[in-house]
């Protein structure tokens, strides 16, 4: 059956409509940055530049690194925008957009977000790499899929038990990440765990300015929870929603992290810049290598 023109919306040359991007424009390896500026920090490193393109906050790169085509693309910041990207990610690999209809073969994209955040735990120091082996969502945005199939609702209701969760705010869901990729880029120089992602920045994260939480003392809750040795690491506003899109749609996706900041000890990096050009380096050979 053709997918409707107002299920998936083309731009008069036949592209995705948010990304402007073709099926050729993109590689099979896609590293995700939150900031479009962030996208060139990445492709500099790289031996060629065969295509530029950029959409709102939506830039798109695509070259060669020590002979390996890879993607770089900004995403913005959110578990919205992250469904807006990899919906049209997957429909340039998986959807004919000429006939509208689904491929018969499945491709499946490698997608590795590199990021910053801040950790949650004192002995994960500033300018250390967390890679996230669970994505926690605070956010709601999968709950709009059939997230069920890819989740683990032992450790979500660990941690609404945890943490006395409100269920007014919504059901938190569990994706883990690719093992594939996981296997691929962890080493003795990270650290792993949990990503919570929220769904914003102030209140959901637990900052205050001029408006009380709803519960204030989440965050310490969350710093103290553990499952099965799974403790969370860091929070931020994409991972969950990424790995489970992912996962729903037959992708690998993994999540990495400069930490730039201790939300435990107060500690803020004397050179956060340093810090993920040194996770953006690990991150390319590592794939490059793979």
């Amino acid at each position: 059956m053709k997918i409707k023109e107002s299920e998936l919306i083309l731009n008069p040359d036949g592209s995705v409509y948010h990304l402007n991007l073709r099926p050729e424009d993109i590689a099979k390896d896609i590293i995700f940055v939150g900031d479009q500026d962030r996208v060139e920090k990445i492709t500099k490193h790289f031996d060629s530049i065969e295509f530029t393109k950029q959409k709102r906050e939506f830039k798109t790169q695509t070259g060669i690194y020590k002979g390996r085509r890879m993607t770089v693309m900004s995403t913005g910041i959110g578990p919205d925008n992250i469904d807006i990207v990899i919906n049209e990610l997957d429909a340039l690999v998986n959807i004919d957009l000429e006939t509208r209809l689904i491929r018969e073969e499945h491709k499946s994209l490698n997608i590795i977000r590199i990021g910053t955040s801040g950790a949650l735990q004192p002995d994960i120091p500033v300018n250390g790499f967390v890679l996230s082996e669970y994505g926690l969502g605070l956010d709601n945005m999968m709950r709009s899929y059939a997230v069920d199939k890819v989740s683990h609702p032992a450790l979500e209701e660990a941690f609404m038990k945890h943490t006395n969760w409100d269920v007014r705010k919504g059901h938190p869901y569990v994706v883990k990440c690719s093992k594939k990729l996981q296997d691929m880029i962890f080493s003795d120089e990270m650290h792993k765990g949990i990503t919570a992602t929220s769904g914003g920045f102030y209140g959901p994260q637990g900052r205050v300015l001029r408006l009380a939480l709803q519960d204030s003392e989440l965050n310490a809750k969350m710093d103290n929870f553990s499952y099965n040795s799974h403790r969370i690491t860091n929070l931020e506003m994409e991972t969950a929603a990424i790995y489970g899109l992912s996962a729903l749609l037959g992708h690998e996706a993994l999540s990495l992290n400069a930490i730039i900041a201790n939300r435990a000890n107060g500690t803020f990096s004397a050179d956060p810049y340093a810090a993920v050009n040194s996770l953006i380096e690990y991150t390319l050979d590592k794939i490059a290598n793979s």
